[in-house]
């Protein structure tokens, strides 16, 4: 797949998962009275900006996703990156893509991009999401509900990008 599509693919999995984790037969209700939220203060929003700016959000989690679950994707921009002034034609570029070639695309599977996802949400969102809501005085239910989402989600980012990798 283009790479370049590959991303604003991508990018929709976060309003997909969003539209149906935070729906009402699922965690909606219960997001709602963990947030104070009301069903007026949904509805007050410019609902154009804010599916806007979480689309272009996605953007740029999906392409730092990539780097991060994707390995042959790590090392080719490492090794090859213009700033580290390594010739793709030199000796060492073209042992170092030989290396690639037979080695890079080992562990571009869903389920190893799914790990990645898992780690992610582990080791990013849940300390990103557990100190905001522990200063702005939130419950333990109101940090599970949405480390929830974002676990789903990297875990079907990251393993999209491995797979089509």
């Amino acid at each position: 797949m283009n790479p370049f599509l590959q991303h604003f693919l991508i990018a929709l999995v976060p309003l997909l998962v969003g539209m149906l984790y935070y729906s009402k037969p699922l965690f909606g209700n219960a997001w709602m009275s963990a947030s104070g939220m009301t069903d007026e203060k949904v509805k007050s929003g410019n609902m154009l900006l804010i599916f806007g700016l979480t689309y272009l959000f996605s953007l740029f989690l999906s392409m730092m996703i990539q780097y991060n679950s994707v390995h042959s994707m790590s090392v080719a921009v490492v090794l090859f990156g213009p700033e580290f002034g390594v010739d793709p034609a030199s000796e060492i570029g073209v042992q170092i893509q030989g290396i690639i070639d037979q080695y890079g695309m080992r562990y571009n599977t869903f389920k190893h991009g799914a790990l990645h996802g898992v780690l992610n949400a582990v080791f990013f969102v849940l300390p990103i999401i557990g100190i905001t809501a522990l200063f702005e005085r939130r419950s333990f239910k109101y940090i599970a509900i949405h480390w929830g989402y974002w676990a789903i989600t990297f875990i079907l980012m990251a393993g999209l990008h491995c797979q089509f990798a």
